[in-house]
């Protein structure tokens, strides 16, 4: 099936070549880092034959199980620059509640490997509010990740998702959510990534590296701040959702449909959607809002073509009235309390 996932990825990319100039790439979602060396060697052997390398900002997400050196260095020759490495945490048996698949030992190998293979931007993802966690697990947990010289940190409220473990768990009663517990913990990962010189440019990711003109700390990824400002991009693979030309795109999710469609020599495309100008002017307003320097004005109605303050001033002034919002004649931004209530903030602006 891998093998077959892999031929039908290559044709998505002869599909769509044309249309574009990747200013940044991202393989993720799922563990691409799973493909062996052969699959690696087939896809970006594609991507140079289509003129698809090259883009400022390459991310590949991995599993601390499948990360090798000649993984790595096939990476970097194709101008990968990026890893994102799914930690989820430092302690083994928080590893095995959430089923994951590598140890505590393989974070640290796997982060040295990656050093080796020439990767200097690593970004490393984290869970809080994990039941059993506690805080000072979660605090010894921000310290290890800190301490490998990481430059990244995304960091995510564990999501309690109906077909996993933990979800069954939560319904037969053997563990309640702590949200008091959860808000001192992302208290803590403020405090400790801003003590530790990182800057936190969105709710849950922190990046070191100043912030300088663009409001963007050095190793921000680029590839998510192009999702949070509402700008385009094209989405290839099972379940992948894109946005070009004012249409939004989902391929289909089931992998054996995916392939067989791109067999057939068409697009896996299961729905699409033109979206009312401002609608999407409302979605892009709630993602955007999810970034701390938040709304810049101009910014916003450059990108959507409408004044933030004529079609939310309702919503606007009630958040600034709740205190979770403040507003000054550049921006519109959310507080350190909006900020931890950032979707139920950014449901106001849909419409």
């Amino acid at each position: 099936m891998i093998e077959r996932y892999t031929d039908a990825l290559v044709r998505e990319l002869e599909f769509v070549h044309g249309e574009l100039n990747p200013e940044t790439v991202f393989f993720g979602g799922g563990t691409p880092s799973i493909l062996n060396l052969r699959q690696w060697q087939r896809i970006l052997k594609a991507m140079e034959r289509l003129a698809l390398l090259g883009a400022a900002e390459w991310t590949i997400e991995c599993n601390p199980a499948t990360v090798s050196l000649d993984k790595c260095k096939l990476w970097r020759e194709h101008g990968v620059n990026r890893v994102s490495m799914g930690v989820q945490s430092f302690d083994d048996g928080l590893l095995e509640k959430l089923g994951r698949i590598h140890t505590r030992e393989q974070v640290f190998k796997s982060f040295d490997i990656l050093r080796r293979g020439g990767f200097e931007n690593i970004n490393i993802d984290l869970m809080f509010a994990i039941p059993g966690q506690t805080l000072e697990v979660w605090r010894a947990t921000l310290a290890e990740a800190l301490a490998l010289g990481t430059g990244h940190l995304s960091c995510y409220e564990v999501i309690y998702e109906e077909d996993t473990p933990l979800f069954a768990q939560l319904q037969a009663g053997e563990f309640t959510v702590n949200e008091d517990l959860a808000s001192e913990m992302f208290e803590a990962l403020i405090e400790t990534a801003t003590a530790r010189g990182f800057a936190q440019y969105e709710v849950a990711n922190f990046a070191k590296g100043g912030v300088g003109d663009s409001e963007l700390p050095r190793y921000a990824c680029r590839h998510n701040v192009n999702y949070w400002r509402g700008s385009e991009y094209f989405g290839l693979g099972p379940s992948a959702a894109g946005y070009v030309n004012g249409v939004r795109t989902k391929n289909w999710s089931n992998t054996t449909f995916y392939c067989e469609q791109l067999e057939k020599g068409q697009r896996a495309i299961e729905s699409s959607e033109t979206l009312p100008p401002l609608r999407r002017a409302g979605e892009t307003a709630a993602f955007g809002l999810r970034m701390t320097a938040g709304w810049p004005w101009q910014l916003f109605q450059n990108a959507t073509g409408y004044d933030l303050r004529t079609h939310w001033r309702d919503e606007i002034e009630s958040l600034i009235h709740q205190g979770w919002a403040v507003q000054d004649e550049v921006r519109f931004q959310l507080t350190p309390t909006g900020l931890r209530f950032a979707d139920a903030a950014a449901e106001m602006f849909l419409r």
